[in-house]
C-alpha cells in the first residue's frame, strides 16, 4: 500500500470499455482509489483526456506510431510518457502499483498479465484471453506467486467467485454461467445468413466493445467465459454449463453437492463487479442504481442452440483437446471477427473460418509460452490467408 493510503490502480486498456467504467468508478472513491498507471492501444485523443483528468504518474500507448502525438499533448504535465507493448509489461511491475486492472483487448494482454504476475500484483481480470490462451501456465505462475492473485471482473466469473466466498471448492458440484443469447437468440439458423454487422452490434442488455459485442452475438465469448473458469476455479469443462438467461439479472450461479444452488444478481452494470475487484474482500458503499427484484417477476433460462452458435462449441471442443488448440482458437477468431467487422466476410462465415482454421493448428499437447506465440502468430497467418483466397 502506498503511503498516501489510496490503492493505486493500473489500468492496461483505459480507453475501452471496461477501463472507462473503471475510471468512473474510481471517481467514486478518489480518497481510496488513484490510477497511478493508464494504458492505450492508439486512442490518443481519449488518453489524453484521462491523463489530464486524473494526473496518473505515468501513460503508455501501445502503437508507437501515435507516441509523439501523446507526448506533445502532455509537455508540461508531470506525467511519464512511454510507447510500445514491452514499455506497459515494464510499467505494470512498478513497486507503486497495488492493483493491475488488464482490461486489454485479446491476446494483447498476455504478455503484461504475466508480467505483474511475476511482480506479485494482484490482478483484477478483465481479459479472459489471457486464461483462454495460457490458462494452464498462468494458473501455476499465480501458484506459484505468495502475493499474487486473479479477481476476476467479467461478471460471471465475479459471480461464481462472489458464491465462492466461504464454501470449499470440494464440495462443489458444477459451475453454471449464464449468457444473454445475445441479439440472435430468437433467429433461425435461416436467418443468422443474412444477418448483418449492425445488428450483431446491438447487444439487448450490455454496453460493450466492438470485439466483445461480436463475440456475444455468436456466443464464442461464452465459450470463452467457460475456458476461463476453467482455469480461475480449477473445474474442469464437463462441469460447466451454460444457460441463456436474457434478462441478464442472474449473473452466473453454483451447484453444491448438497443440491443447494447460489446465484448472485445485480443489474446489467459492470462498475459493480469492478467495484467489488478492486475493494476484494470489502464492498464499497454506492449510490448506483439498485436491483428491485420486483420489477423482474419472469426470470427466465433455456439450453443455447449449438447448431445455431458453432463456435461456442468449438470452445468446449478445443479445451478438450488441451495443448494449444485454445490459444490458435483465439487467433483464429480475432481474425475472424476484425474481418467481420471490416465486412470481408458474413457472419456465419466467422466460425467456418475458425473451424476450418483449426484443422490447419500444428498441435502441441504442452506448449511453453514460446509455443503460444509461435501458434499466436501462425494461426493468424493462416487465417488471414484463408481470408485473401
Amino acid at each position: 500500500m502506498c503511503v498516501d493510503d489510496r490503492k493505486h490502480i493500473a489500468i492496461l486498456g483505459s480507453t475501452g470499455s471496461i477501463g472507462t467504467q473503471t475510471l468512473d468508478v474510481i471517481s467514486e472513491y478518489p480518497d481510496k482509489l488513484y490510477p497511478t498507471l493508464l494504458t492505450a492501444n492508439r486512442n490518443v485523443k481519449l488518453l489524453v483526456e484521462q491523463a489530464l483528468k486524473y494526473k496518473p504518474k505515468r501513460v503508455v500507448i501501445a502503437q508507437e506510431s501515435c507516441y509523439q502525438e501523446l507526448k506533445e499533448a502532455l509537455a508540461g504535465e508531470d506525467i511519464i510518457v512511454e510507447c510500445g507493448a514491452k514499455a506497459i509489461a515494464d510499467a505494470v511491475t512498478a513497486e507503486d502499483i497495488d492493483i493491475v486492472v488488464t482490461a486489454m483487448v485479446g491476446y494483447s494482454g498476455l504478455e503484461p498479465t504475466m508480467s505483474a504476475i511475476r511482480a506479485g500484483k494482484k490482478i483484477a481480470l478483465a481479459n479472459k484471453e489471457t486464461l483462454v490462451v495460457a490458462g494452464e501456465l498462468i494458473s501455476g505462475m499465480v501458484a506459484a506467486s505468495p502475493t499474487s492473485e486473479l479477481i476476476p471482473v467479467d461478471s460471471e466469473h465475479s459471480a461464481i467467485f462472489q458464491c465462492l466466498v466461504g464454501e470449499d471448492i470440494a464440495s462443489v458440484d458444477n459451475l453454471i454461467l449464464t449468457a444473454s443469447g445475445g441479439p440472435f437468440r430468437t433467429k433461425t439458423v435461416e436467418e443468422m445468413q443474412s444477418v448483418t454487422k449492425a445488428d450483431a452490434l446491438k447487444h439487448p442488455n450490455w454496453s460493450m466493445g466492438a470485439k466483445v459485442t461480436i463475440d456475444s452475438a455468436s456466443m464464442m465469448n461464452k465459450g470463452f467465459e467457460m475456458i476461463e473458469a476453467r482455469w480461475l476455479f480449477g473445474i474442469e469443462a464437463d462441469r460447466i454449463e451454460i444457460v441463456v438467461h436474457p434478462q441478464s439479472i442472474v449473473h452466473s450461479m453454483v451447484a453444491f453437492r448438497d443440491g443447494s444452488v447460489k446465484a448472485q444478481l445485480g443489474l446489467p452494470d459492470m462498475r459493480l463487479p469492478i467495484r467489488y475487484a478492486l475493494n476484494y474482500p470489502q464492498r464499497l458503499a454506492s449510490s448506483c442504481d439498485r436491483l428491485k427484484v420486483s420489477d423482474y417477476a419472469n426470470l427466465t433460462f433455456e439450453t443455447p442452440d449449438r447448431r445455431k452458435f458453432p463456435l461456442l462449441q468449438a470452445a468446449f471442443d478445443a479445451i478438450k483437446a488441451g495443448g494449444n488448440v485454445p490459444c490458435a482458437l483465439n487467433a483464429a477468431n480475432e481474425i475472424a471477427v476484425a474481418a467481420f467487422l471490416e465486412e470481408r466476410i458474413g457472419f456465419v462465415q466467422m466460425a467456418d473460418l475458425v473451424q476450418e482454421a483449426l484443422t490447419r493448428n500444428t498441435y502441441i499437447l504442452k506448449p511453453t509460452y514460446e509455443d503460444l506465440v509461435m501458434t499466436n502468430e501462425e494461426m493468424r497467418r493462416i487465417a488471414k490467408s484463408m481470408i485473401k483466397n
